[in-house]
């Protein structure tokens, strides 16, 4: 409503300075006229040719960046930034294994799951059994814990090539915001690219259009030797507006049963938790059957997000199923790529952090027998194949975090560290 009215009374304004204000063309001489255009086009180029001469420093911030310069001239400078010639980070690191791996390479499959995070920690009346199965899971996992990610709220594909390529915000610049746009079409070595280096088979499955951030140019690029996009769902019914987690993990359980006796690194971007979760509707017992006291008032969107939540519940029972089930070792990595936006449910219960949660589970690993470590996801991608024995190990991710040399290296120095030594 503000932006109709904004736009009204522009248009007012310019209607009535074009109307009542007399002309200069009917007020002075031609030739004085265009003298005068022409000095003003003179001044405004020699004024961009100062200001560019020396570039204003900008930190990839929007707020902060936004109130220092203003939105035009933030655009400008990240303009400016983009279009200088891309130099890859660390280009070298994932091209050649720093350890040959002993023995057969087990199954591996990775899910980054929309907008997932522990949700009990909002609101002490959600059912524990929301996520039954993901606990399961975690009791048994290799190592688990609390993950800061790059994105809150949306921005998916921050954190999807965070923990793809090991690289941080700080060492992308401004592709950070969209890496897929410019940085990844130059070939930016990844965990596909180094699992497949080993004899890897490398799926991605995401139910959604492949050219939805030019995933299908880029993820070639990276590593990928398959990309199964929504046209492989046609006949599923949706949960929501979405693919729903089950279909998607039936789907990645039929990959596994056909796997023959390469090894296959799936790496999974689910969509059924997606927003805006406002779209949808309160079903009639999802308040019975998600909490176990009444929510606060203006929880509808956290009660769909349980809802969907369940879904995901159900997915990760599934995938440990079917790993179990096959012949051999096989591991699932499971993390959210940010939390969701429920700015009512938020008001109502409490602000999340911004940390989601993560899963590293090994087939056969005893209950307990892990341990807890908060992560941040560019290193999360170095501790999954450190635990699988694919790189070298170290004594603690929070030693190398401490280490001189790591933080030399920059964002994601972990993974760096461990596959360059």
């Amino acid at each position: 409503v503000r932006a109709v009215f904004a736009l009204a009374g522009f248009g007012l304004a310019l209607y009535a300075g074009l109307t009542w204000e007399p002309s200069l063309r009917a007020r002075m001489p031609v030739w004085d006229f265009l003298a005068m255009v022409a000095a003003l086009v003179v001044a405004g180029l020699a004024l961009l040719w100062c200001g560019t001469r020396g570039r204003l420093r900008v930190i990839f911030a929007p707020e902060t960046d936004l109130r220092q310069l203003g939105l035009l001239t933030s655009l400008w400078r990240y303009a400016q930034e983009e279009s200088k010639p891309v130099c890859v980070p660390c280009a070298h690191d994932f091209k050649q294994p720093a350890q040959a791996p002993l023995g057969v390479l087990p199954h591996l499959v990775v899910v980054q799951s929309e907008s997932f995070f522990d949700a009990r920690r909002l609101f002490s009346g959600i059912q524990p059994q929301v996520l039954q199965a993901f606990d399961a899971v975690k009791a048994s996992a290799v190592c688990q814990g609390q993950l800061e990610v790059a994105a809150w709220g949306a921005n998916t594909v921050r954190t999807e090539f965070a923990f793809l390529s090991g690289l941080g915000s700080a060492s992308l610049g401004v592709h950070r915001f969209n890496p897929y746009r410019k940085l990844a079409r130059m070939g930016v070595p990844t965990m596909a690219s180094f699992l497949r280096s080993l004899g890897y088979r490398t799926v991605c499955v995401h139910p959604y259009f492949a050219s939805f951030y030019t995933r299908d140019e880029v993820f070639p690029l990276l590593g990928f030797d398959e990309f199964i996009d929504i046209e492989n769902f046609k006949n599923v019914e949706k949960t929501g507006p979405y693919i729903g987690d089950v279909a998607l993990a039936e789907k990645v359980c039929a990959l596994l049963q056909k796997s023959s006796n390469q090894p296959i690194f799936v790496f999974v971007i689910s969509m059924e938790n997606h927003g805006p979760l406002h779209l949808e509707k309160v079903q009639g017992d999802d308040v019975e059957r998600l909490y176990s006291k009444p929510p606060p008032e203006g929880c509808d969107d956290l009660t769909i997000y349980l809802r969907h939540l369940g879904q995901a519940d159900r997915m990760v029972a599934m995938l440990r199923d079917q790993l179990d089930a096959l012949p051999g070792d096989g591991w699932l990595c499971w993390f959210g790529d940010h939390v969701p936006i429920m700015p009512k449910a938020y008001a109502a219960t409490a602000v999340p952090d911004g940390k989601t949660d993560y899963l590293i589970w090994r087939k056969g690993n005893a209950p307990d027998m892990g341990s807890r470590l908060d992560v941040k996801i560019e290193d999360l991608g170095g501790l999954l194949l450190q635990k699988m024995g694919l790189i070298s190990s170290a004594d603690t991710v929070s030693a190398l975090a401490e280490d001189e040399e790591v933080r030399a290296i920059g964002d994601g120095g972990i993974l760096k560290h461990f596959i360059a030594n």
